[in-house]
């Protein structure tokens, strides 16, 4: 299986490149943030809270996410393999997401994170706000979540660094300019 976390901060492109990586090989797509609006979308009472979580620019507790993912390689383990976007978001969920996929004698491939500067991850969040009326794009939750990804987030990347499986990727230019080097990442991964 090809596992990938696709890694970076809100506004850097992990939903659009994402699909792509899809497409292309395919793989079944974990989007935390997809299976936390379907709820609220839905109402039902994690939804409920998830919202309200989520309106704070705070993290969703651990303990329903890897609840959510789990659910997820259960439902689809005999797949191509999977794409966590948006997950892990803590080191806490790298070592549950670890042991989820050791109990299907699985592990992540590879954890390609997009960088891109914050004065362009705003601009594009702010872009996104206006196009789809997202309520969490606004400028203060928009830095909040920033600050949040910058102090919570960021280790991930340091805990699949001691593994060698951290690749970051420019996460800036076209759209196909940036899943070319995504294409490059993998073709390592898939060679090794």
């Amino acid at each position: 299986m090809l596992n990938i976390v696709l890694f970076g901060p809100p506004g850097s492109g992990k939903g659009t490149q994402s699909e792509k990586i899809i497409e292309k090989y395919n793989l079944v797509h974990i989007s935390t943030g997809d299976l936390l609006r379907e709820e609220v979308a839905a109402q039902t009472d994690l939804g409920k809270q998830a919202k309200e979580i989520m309106d704070k620019g705070e993290l969703v507790p651990d303990k329903i996410v890897i609840g959510m993912i789990r659910k997820k390689l259960e439902e689809h383990q005999n797949g191509p393999g999977f794409i966590f976007d948006g997950f892990p978001r803590t080191v806490e969920q790298a070592r549950a997401l670890r042991k989820a996929l050791t109990d299907y004698d699985e592990r992540v491939s590879v954890m390609i994170s997009l960088e891109v500067p914050r004065e362009e991850l705003v601009k594009r969040l702010l872009n996104r706000g206006k196009e789809t009326g997202r309520s969490d794009d606004n400028l203060e939750t928009i830095n909040k979540r920033i600050d949040v990804y910058n102090k919570q987030t960021i280790p991930v990347t340091y805990y699949y660094d001691k593994m060698h499986k951290h690749a970051p990727v420019e996460g800036t230019g076209s759209i196909d300019k940036i899943f070319s080097r995504i294409e490059e990442v993998i073709g390592k991964v898939k060679e090794n």
